[in-house]
């Protein structure tokens, strides 16, 4: 099929042998996850579940750590318990974790001063640094990902089931958060709402000893089906989904704004494999290639198959995604709406490419009201983000401005929220949701007709 954002490997040899090589190496995720994942995402749909999608724009080989993931991990639950609370459901908890090592380039090449060099695809691909060596793509990054990817997995498990997400402990983080925040006075009183709550429900007998549901949560992968020789080689026939295949690399796999030709072949692969699946949804796309896409790519209309992941630009959300909710709606398909506030808000400054958060917060705010308004459930938001205390998006309760971009700028793609904004944006998210619950004559959440 044609391809694009296709890296040139110059051995083709070397390249075949690496992906027999995955080919052999165990799946990272497993036929059953996958459908608990895909009925979590059918809750959203119907507006009984809200979803919780963020973690790093590129995972780094060198900032590969326990504390960079735990730290990761720890902020999604934090927001992911906000969240619960403000929404009055479920959140569904999907990280931009463990293989999100890929990246769609506007430019095959980049330029620095004379030099011209292959453009950084991320790690899985070639290296950062503007070398002829470490730009060259080579096949072997895929093995170093694969295990990679495994190794956080394996610890991602281990802190969803192993009593780092207990639910009081993370309401613990959250009481410390909001002490230390500039804007504490706006938060105290959802904080102190959440804590009546846990204290009634211990009350009623419930606690992390008896309830699992206090003690451990699940916890999903996700990243951008991008390195298509990777993807396949680690597809799988499921022994225990007869007829089934999946794509075992992570849970939900997503085609970005760049991929989504009707006969290219990322759309052509993830066609065919049984897992959740999402894609990008810009201000480019137009009604009618919106609709023959969510047919090609979901053409059973299954529940909790088909993500679409809205990143317009805070201020053409009313424009440009208005008319296709309209459609989609109309149409009869079963998708879950995202709110990407991130990717349409970039912009440079003092020589570094960042997002306001004001923006983001605001392409939030009108995503909710356009699906308020076309009686369409928004189903959650997809967010850049990391548990590092970095300085890569201005603005916030701290007030970063350019001239703080320098102070802590670590990402090699986009620019992230840290830890505080991002539990900023979900407590703000949390009254938004909070209030609309409220006024019923505006539903911003509602059940699907």
């Amino acid at each position: 099929m044609p391809i694009r954002q296709v890296p040139d490997y110059t051995d083709p040899a070397a390249l075949a042998a690496m992906e027999a090589k995955v080919a052999t190496f165990p799946p990272l995720v497993f036929a059953g996850e996958c459908e608990r994942l895909k009925a979590a995402l059918a809750e959203a749909a119907k507006g009984q579940a809200f979803v919780l999608q963020g973690g790093d724009c590129a995972e780094s080989f060198a900032e590969f750590r326990a504390d960079t993931i735990r730290d990761t991990f720890k902020v999604l639950l934090q927001m992911a318990v906000v969240l619960t609370f403000g929404a009055g459901m479920p959140v569904v908890k999907l990280g931009r974790m463990a293989g999100q090592f890929a990246k769609p380039r506007s430019s095959d090449v980049e330029k620095v001063g004379d030099e011209t060099l292959p453009s950084y695809r991320g790690d899985i691909i070639n290296g950062a640094a503007f070398t002829e060596a470490a730009r060259l793509p080579d096949p072997a990054r895929m093995e170093f990902a694969y295990l990679q990817s495994a190794a956080t997995l394996n610890l991602l498990r281990a802190f969803a089931t192993g009593g780092f997400a207990d639910l009081h402990q993370v309401h613990r983080w959250n009481l410390d958060f909001v002490a230390r925040s500039p804007l504490s006075k706006q938060y105290e009183g959802l904080a102190a709402r959440i804590d009546e709550t846990l204290s009634f429900m211990a009350a009623c007998g419930m606690n992390s000893d008896n309830a699992p549901q206090i003690r451990e949560t699940a916890f999903y992968t996700s990243h951008e089906s991008l390195l298509l020789p990777y993807e396949e080689a680690l597809t799988r026939e499921a022994s225990t989904h007869r007829g089934k295949t999946y794509a075992c690399s992570a849970h939900f796999l997503w085609i970005g704004d760049r991929t989504r030709q009707f006969d290219g072949a990322h759309v052509e692969f993830l066609r065919g494999v049984a897992n959740p699946i999402g894609m990008k949804v810009g201000p480019s796309m137009e009604v009618d290639d919106l609709l023959r896409l969510t047919e090609i790519l979901n053409p059973a209309n299954e529940a909790g198959r088909l993500t679409l992941i809205a990143r317009m630009g805070h201020e053409k959300v009313e424009a440009k995604l208005t008319p296709l909710v309209r459609a989609v709606k109309a149409a009869g398909r079963q998708v879950v709406w995202l709110c990407d506030p991130m990717h349409g808000n970039t912009t440079t400054q003092a020589g570094y490419k960042t997002r306001s958060f004001d923006a983001i917060l605001s392409e939030v705010r009108r995503f909710f009201d356009v699906m308020a308004g076309e009686g369409a459930v928004a189903g959650g938001v997809h967010v850049e983000m990391t548990g590092n205390n970095v300085t890569e998006c201005i603005g916030g309760a701290h007030r970063l401005t350019p001239a703080d971009l320098a102070a802590n700028y670590a990402t090699f793609c986009d620019p992230r929220l840290n830890a505080e904004q991002s539990l900023e944006l979900a407590f703000l998210i949390a009254e938004e949701l909070k209030a609309h619950r409220s006024r019923p004559e505006r539903p911003l959440v509602q059940a699907a007709q």
